[in-house]
C-alpha cells in the first residue's frame, strides 16, 4: 500500500527520512481517525432500521475505529526504509496490534450476532420450549467460538514474536512425559469443554428447564463453558460440572413439554366411600382453573394393609410449580373432607379388649371335614 499523493509531495519539504516518516504516521492516523469516525457514525444511522445491522454496527464501531488506523500505520512502516532505525520493531509492535484488533473485532462480532439471536427468541412467552433450544445452542456455541478466537488470537500474536516462536518449538519438541502429564492433568477441562459441544448439539438440558440432579429441583439458571448454574427451589445455587449431565442420569420434566401429572397420597379406613370422594376431587380440580389443566384428574386405590387402603389422586398441570400447588390444595382439601363427612374413615387401629376372658368350648368332638387336597404328583 502506497503513502497518499499529498504526503509525497511534503517530502520535498522534509529532508530527514525519519521525521519525513513520522509526519506520514502522524497524518495518515490523524486522516484515517477523523474520516473511520465520521463513516462509522454514518452507517450506524443507517442500519438503525434492521436489527442485525443495528447490533453488528453498535458492537464493531469501537474495533473498527481503532483498526483502521492502524492498517494505515502499518503502511507507513512498510513504504518506509528498513534502515531507519526502529523501523522493523514498530512494524512487529504494529503488527501485534492489529492481530489483538482483529482479534477484538471478531469477539465483538459473535456476542453481536448472539445478541441478535436472543433477542429474536425471547423466553418470557408461554410456549418459550424452541427459545429455550435455541438460547442454549446460541449461548454454549458462542462460548466455545470465543474460546477458539482467543487461542487464535494468542497463537497468532505467538508466532510473531521469535522468541516466543522458539520457545514454542523446543516446548514442543520436549513434550514427552510432561506433555502426557499436562494433558492428563487437563483432562476435567478438555472433558468439560466436548460435553459443551455436545449438550448444545443434543440439549439435554435447556435454560430454564427444569431438572432434577442430586435429589434437588431446580431450573437452569445458566450454562457456561465448564459448568451449569442450577437454582434451586430454595433460591440455593447448585453448581454442576458440564462433564456430569453426559456421564450421569438425571431427570429433566421439561425436555419436550412442560405438562406434569402429580400423584397425592391418602392412607384411610376400609369403611370410606370412594364415589363421594372422588366427586370431591373433581370439585377441588374445578374450582382452582388456574392450577389444573383439565386433562387428568382419577382417584385410585393403590395399596391396602391389615389396617388401612391407600388411595392415589392424579392431577395435570401445565407446568411443575402449577402442580406442586395443586398438588397440596388437593391433599388438605380431601383430608379436611374427610374429616367432615367421614370421620369415622381415617385409619383406625382395632384391636380385642377382652383381656382375661376365655372363649367357650365346645366339649363334643367335631366331625373331621372334607378337606381338597391337592392330587398325587
Amino acid at each position: 500500500m502506497e503513502i497518499p499523493a499529498m504526503l509525497l509531495e511534503w517530502q520535498n519539504y522534509i529532508r530527514d527520512p525519519a521525521l519525513r516518516t513520522l509526519t506520514a504516521a502522524l497524518l495518515v492516523l490523524l486522516v484515517l481517525a477523523l474520516s473511520s469516525r465520521v463513516l462509522l457514525r454514518l452507517l450506524l444511522r443507517l442500519a438503525q432500521r434492521f436489527l442485525l445491522t443495528r447490533e453488528l454496527s453498535r458492537h464493531l464501531e469501537k474495533p473498527l475505529r481503532v483498526l483502521i488506523p492502524l492498517f494505515g500505520l502499518q503502511a507507513v512502516w512498510a513504504s518506509a526504509p528498513s534502515s531507519l532505525a526502529f523501523i522493523p520493531e514498530l512494524r512487529r509492535i504494529t503488527a501485534l496490534l492489529i492481530i489483538i484488533s482483529i482479534t477484538w473485532l471478531l469477539l465483538r462480532a459473535l456476542r453481536a450476532l448472539g445478541e441478535v439471536i436472543l433477542l429474536r427468541n425471547p423466553v418470557n412467552i408461554t410456549d418459550n420450549l424452541r427459545a429455550r433450544r435455541i438460547q442454549t445452542q446460541t449461548r454454549v456455541l458462542l462460548r466455545t467460538l470465543n474460546g477458539l478466537v482467543l487461542v487464535l488470537g494468542i497463537s497468532a500474536v505467538l508466532l510473531t514474536i521469535p522468541g516466543a516462536r522458539q520457545f514454542g518449538a523446543s516446548l514442543l519438541a520436549s513434550a514427552g512425559v510432561a506433555g502426557l502429564a499436562v494433558g492428563f492433568a487437563a483432562r476435567p477441562v478438555l472433558g468439560n469443554m466436548i460435553a459443551g459441544v455436545q449438550i448444545a448439539l443434543t440439549q439435554p438440558i435447556r435454560l430454564d428447564d427444569v431438572v432434577i440432579v442430586e435429589n434437588e429441583w431446580g431450573r437452569i439458571e445458566e450454562i457456561t463453558g465448564t459448568y451449569v448454574i442450577v437454582r434451586i427451589w430454595d433460591e440455593r445455587r447448585l453448581v454442576v460440572p458440564l462433564q456430569y449431565f453426559i456421564e450421569n442420569p438425571f431427570q429433566n420434566w421439561t425436555r419436550r413439554t412442560a405438562n406434569l401429572i402429580g400423584s397425592v397420597f391418602v392412607w384411610v379406613d376400609y369403611s370410606l366411600p370412594l364415589e363421594p370422594l372422588r366427586a370431591e376431587l373433581r370439585r377441588l380440580c374445578e374450582e382452582v382453573p388456574e392450577l389444573w389443566d383439565g386433562k387428568v384428574c382419577v382417584l385410585q386405590v393403590t395399596d391396602t394393609s391389615e389396617r388401612a387402603m391407600q388411595l392415589r389422586a392424579l392431577v395435570s398441570s401445565c407446568d411443575s410449580a402449577r402442580n406442586w400447588d395443586l398438588r397440596c390444595h388437593i391433599r388438605e382439601h380431601l383430608i379436611g373432607f374427610i374429616q367432615r363427612q367421614h370421620p369415622s374413615a381415617l385409619p383406625q387401629l382395632r384391636a380385642d379388649l377382652q383381656v382375661g376372658q376365655k372363649h367357650p368350648v365346645d366339649p363334643s368332638p367335631a366331625e373331621p371335614a372334607h378337606v381338597e387336597r391337592q392330587p398325587p404328583v
